[in-house]
């Protein structure tokens, strides 16, 4: 057992002794953020992955997964415990004694709520991705007119602003904030900081949620989530990033789902292209949700325009990079077979109890 495998165990073992010392819901929110929250223990050992060799990446990434998974689990069930007590309390409080009317409160079954479909398919892209040795960085969800679109080579009044369905915002003059269209924006931002700083080189995945005025059918809806990649390095090229959407294709949907590469258009890159996964639902048959073509459009990608490096100060002679998008709700429907995604707002609970 490597010094590495030792830290892991005593991490796992001291946050399990905290959540089984828990003794309210405020302490069991604590101790679950400190065990497995952003700023945790095992979130800096997940980000150190990037610096070790890809087959003892994959060992603790396995290693770092299910402890997180017995953490999140021992988290469940103490939480369940608290709530159970708290209701037995509130319930004895709260009962009347009429006397001979009134004898003992009928108990009924408590059922505990947890994150959803979306989150849990958010954490598992961060993980594939954190796998492969990019960063997760967050962006906020309202922006600038410059960040969402002026310093993605989308000027004002230019035809590409089409393409985007915006919601603006009242604040300041008439159409100079919106609400994110896309998570391309903290891209922006951290080409900023880089260059601030002199931390270049970048690769990062950024993950969020995005509004667009989308009519919702099987494939869209108004309010979605989407992840985004940045890699901006030297001598990068086309085929670094075929790699890189292969490799996540078969990493997450599984060794038998295929992606493909089609001519696209981006005013933030070129060349530009659109990739495509096997369609899960019918396994590249056809059916009603991949318009019977067999493939399902994922998102967007293709090579960094040098008009965004000169946006943000990056020389374009040195650096190169590329980019790419896909939608988290779509990796959900496509991962756990949902023929419509309006299932995911409907708030059925026969739906929702499913995952």
């Amino acid at each position: 057992m490597t010094d590495w495998d030792m830290e892991l165990v005593h991490v796992e073992s001291a946050a399990l002794d905290a959540l089984g010392a828990a003794n309210s819901l405020e302490t069991i929110d604590a101790a679950a953020a400190e065990s497995v929250g952003k700023r945790s223990v095992l979130a800096a050992m997940q980000r150190s992955l990037r610096d070790v060799d890809p087959d003892e990446r994959r060992r603790r990434g396995a290693l770092l997964q299910a402890s997180r998974t017995r953490i999140a689990q021992a988290v469940a069930t103490r939480r369940g415990e608290l709530l159970a007590a708290h209701r037995r309390d509130q319930l004895a409080s709260d009962a009347l004694d009429l006397g001979d009317v009134i004898t003992s409160a009928r108990p009924w079954a408590l059922t505990a709520g947890h994150g959803g479909l979306i989150p849990a398919v958010q954490a598992e892209l961060e993980d594939v991705f954190v796998a492969m040795g990019f960063t997760v960085a967050e962006g906020p969800e309202v922006e600038t007119d410059w960040y969402n679109f002026e310093a993605l080579n989308i000027p004002p009044a230019h035809p590409a602003r089409g393409l985007w369905d915006t919601f603006y915002v009242e604040l300041g003059d008439p159409e100079t904030i919106v609400l994110r269209t896309h998570t391309s924006p903290t891209q922006v931002h951290l080409m900023e900081q880089a260059v601030a700083t002199g931390t270049l080189p970048i690769h990062s995945v950024m993950p969020g949620r995005c509004y667009r005025r989308d009519t919702p059918d099987a494939r869209h809806l108004a309010v979605f989530h989407q992840v985004e990649g940045l890699v901006v390095d030297q001598n990068i090229t086309f085929a670094d990033l075929a790699g890189v959407i292969e490799t996540f294709t078969r990493a997450f949907f599984g060794p038998d789902i295929r992606s493909r590469l089609r001519p696209g258009y981006f005013p933030f890159t070129e060349p530009s292209a659109e990739f495509e996964i096997t369609c899960t639902i019918c396994r590249g048959a056809g059916c009603r949700t991949c318009s019977q073509t067999g493939w399902i459009e994922l998102g967007g990608c293709g090579m960094m325009d040098p008009a965004v490096f000169d946006a943000v100060g990056i020389d374009p002679e040195r650096w190169s990079g590329f980019a790419f998008g896909f939608g988290i709700d779509r990796c959900a429907q496509m991962r756990a077979g949902i023929a419509d995604l309006r299932a995911l707002t409907e708030n059925d609970v026969r739906f929702l109890e499913q995952f």
